[in-house]
């Protein structure tokens, strides 16, 4: 069974978000404060990780920071008060997956983990098939970029880019698309796999976290490129050898 761990000292909120992700059929652990948070991750596996920004101790973005450098492919869902912009934009920008706002709602809240279980899943499985030989290994060449989307490994210039799971699936997506632009609202139903209007700084931030790794002058990205008024698209001629 999947395993997610919560992190949330506001008992009330735990517990409702253990009772309702346990309607899922997941085993669900939950921590009230950072330090416990990270032995916990240290200790387990957890497929997901529901993470609250305002903590005693150490900040749920301070975890977050630490558990990136340590466990780079750990799955991570942020929560933040409605009022705190700042946090999101932060959280979203130290290597989170995803955010949900508070107050939220349940049935979003259920529809967003399967989400990202889901896309867990689908990696895990197509990195069984290449172990088992039931698929050739999957390349996708542009210029100096190659990408692996069986092992999600990504090289540029014969460099690896050291990318979270999600980092992965945004690239992987745009490049498979040359040139076609995308509007933000359809890279997060294509990557995030849900349609709930207000989470574009998702979309925003991992554009922003994706350039940091690719580009040369993030300043004028030449790989994946904004579309004023439109969106993004990715393009050939910044990956040209």
């Amino acid at each position: 069974m999947d395993k997610v761990l919560v992190v949330e000292d506001d008992q009330d909120i735990a517990q409702l978000l253990r009772v309702n992700l346990e309607e899922l059929s997941l085993v669900v652990d939950v921590c009230t404060d950072g330090e416990q948070a990270l032995h916990q991750l240290m200790e387990n596996d957890y497929q997901l990780l529901i993470l609250d920004i305002m903590l005693p101790g150490i900040s749920g973005l301070d975890v977050c920071r630490k558990i990136r450098q340590q466990k780079p492919e750990q799955v991570i869902m942020m929560l933040t008060s409605r009022n705190s912009e700042l946090d999101r934009v932060l959280g979203l920008e130290l290597g989170a997956d995803d955010y949900m706002t508070k107050p939220f709602s349940i049935r979003e809240l259920q529809a967003r983990v399967r989400s990202q279980l889901r896309r867990i899943h689908l990696v895990a499985q197509q990195q069984v098939n290449v172990q088992q030989q039931k698929m050739p290994e999957q390349y996708l060449t542009l210029g100096e970029l190659q990408i692996n989307q069986l092992t999600h490994q990504t090289m540029l210039a014969g460099r690896e880019l050291d990318l979270t799971s999600t980092e992965f699936d945004l690239l992987f997506y745009l490049a498979s698309h040359p040139e076609q632009v995308f509007s933000r609202e359809q890279l997060l139903s294509s990557v995030w796999g849900y349609h709930h209007s207000g989470y574009e700084h998702t979309v925003n931030s991992h554009i922003n976290r994706l350039r940091n790794k690719l580009e040369k002058n993030v300043a004028q990205p030449e790989i994946v490129q904004t579309v004023w008024g439109v969106g993004y698209k990715f393009s050939k001629q910044g990956v040209a050898a």
